[in-house]
């Protein structure tokens, strides 16, 4: 009996992910545990394995699409088993709902009534390149237009049909798709002087967008235009919903934390893979005050509010595409040497670019770090559906006042960011001051 491959949840937070790469292909022989398809989350980039046996009778979402979780990707079946293609279409356990959160491509209008539909990266590279998706011969279910067709347009030099032309700096007259006149006037742009990439010179977007972008700059100078694609997209659009659809407040506090430093210097003459740092005693201090502030370990999911009781700590790193945070679960139960040791394998894993879905999900908060870079505090965005964050600044050894003496102290700013709509500001402030305990008298960390 033919079984449906499906998108899983990779974590609460996961709403969809965007076919990479097909591993294999239709008529493929299948195992179950085998990889058969590169998915794009919010997170990472990783390979799903087939969860069935057999043949892979059915590629449902192409490469390019968005698919919403538990949206089908494949169908495997039995040898020679026939599967109907209505049966394909969706899946019964993809809601209308969470269909929903994926707008859908407009359908293209060939000629009479038939109607294609384009995927949404398609339809983009084509605008990008003067492409005419009415003559695309779209390869995907049911003729649906994909992004290897448009590629396949590009290099066949398929026009757009309604590009109009414009004289060139030699007096040539050079076709200009509508999109790249448009932006050309919105932006004062000659487009005579304008050098086209499309095909036979057409002038692109792409090609205005270049144009405008080298009006600021220096004279014979050059400036690089870098598209926002892939987990750098998804980044920012998650970050600018997250600051949309919460009331984001920030409070900071400075914590001396020389007695911390002192233990971590004894600590690491004993560590034999590596020396603690000072973020380790950050999520030991952390851990222990989610514990006290349980408000603070919480999801927020739709109009309620889960408290998780376990504390699974996601620590920010930094990737050339962007922030990651890779989860250190059951983070109050570790210590600081397997704290250090957990975080450093994760974040080979991370930047290795081998990490799995379950070494990014299910995080219950966020710790970020920007004191390598001599940063002292900052406003960090939390990552939904968390309801807070930790930014943690750099230590900073000054003088300070402590039992009317003036001494040497190694100082560090401590930056809370939460929902104010889930916490009140005065139990943020309390878990803030806890933390900054914690810190202060670091001994309990070694009992």
């Amino acid at each position: 009996m033919a079984s449906e491959i499906v998108l899983p949840q990779w974590g609460m937070e996961m709403q969809d992910g965007t076919i990479v790469k097909w591993l294999k292909k239709e008529g493929d022989t299948v195992e179950e545990g085998e990889p058969i398809v590169e998915i794009e989350t919010a997170k990472l980039q990783t390979e799903l394995e087939s969860t069935f046996s057999g043949i892979l009778a059915r590629i449902v979402a192409q490469e390019g699409e968005i698919v919403p979780i538990r949206g089908v990707l494949a169908v495997i079946a039995a040898p020679g088993e026939e599967v109907p293609l209505p049966a394909l279409a969706a899946s019964p356990t993809t809601s209308a709902a969470q269909a929903a959160k994926i707008p859908p491509s407009p359908p293209l209008q060939r000629g009479g009534d038939e109607h294609v539909q384009v995927v949404p990266a398609a339809r983009r590279l084509a605008q990008q390149n003067g492409i005419d998706l009415s003559a695309v011969q779209g390869s995907g279910t049911r003729g649906r237009i994909l992004i290897e067709d448009v590629e396949k347009a590009i290099q066949a030099g398929v026009s757009a049909q309604s590009a109009t032309a414009v004289p060139s700096t030699n007096g040539a007259r050079v076709q200009v798709v509508p999109a790249a006149r448009r932006l050309a006037g919105q932006s004062n742009i000659d487009l005579g002087q304008v050098r086209g990439s499309g095909p036979d010179g057409r002038i692109l977007v792409q090609d205005v967008e270049q144009a405008i972008a080298g009006q600021g700059a220096p004279a014979g100078g050059t400036q690089q235009v870098i598209e926002m694609t892939g987990i750098r997209r998804t980044i920012a659009t998650r970050m600018l919903q997250s600051l949309q659809t919460m009331a984001q407040v920030t409070v900071t506090t400075e914590a001396d934390v020389a007695e911390a430093m002192t233990l971590r210097r004894g600590l690491s003459r004993h560590q034999t893979e590596g020396n603690l740092s000072p973020l380790q005693f950050v999520i030991k201090a952390t851990a222990r005050a989610l514990k006290d502030h349980p408000r603070l370990n919480a999801l927020q999911m739709d109009d309620k509010v889960q408290l998780i009781d376990q504390i699974n700590i996601g620590v920010a790193v930094a990737l050339e595409e962007g922030l990651i945070t890779p989860v250190i679960r059951d983070a109050d139960s570790k210590s600081l040497a397997q704290l250090a040791q957990e975080g450093r394998e994760l974040a080979a894993k991370t930047r290795g670019g081998t990490a799995r879905p379950e070494d990014v999900t299910d995080g219950t908060f966020t710790v970020t770090n920007l004191g390598a870079f001599e940063i002292d505090a900052f406003t960090p965005i939390i990552n939904p559906p968390q309801v807070a964050i930790l930014g943690v600044g750099r230590v900073v050894e000054k003088p300070v006042i402590r039992d009317g003496a003036v001494t040497k102290g190694a100082m560090m700013y401590l930056s809370l960011t939460f929902d104010h709509r889930i916490v009140d500001g005065a139990p943020a402030a309390e878990f803030l001051q806890s933390v900054k305990r914690y810190l202060e008298d670091p001994w309990w960390m070694v009992s």
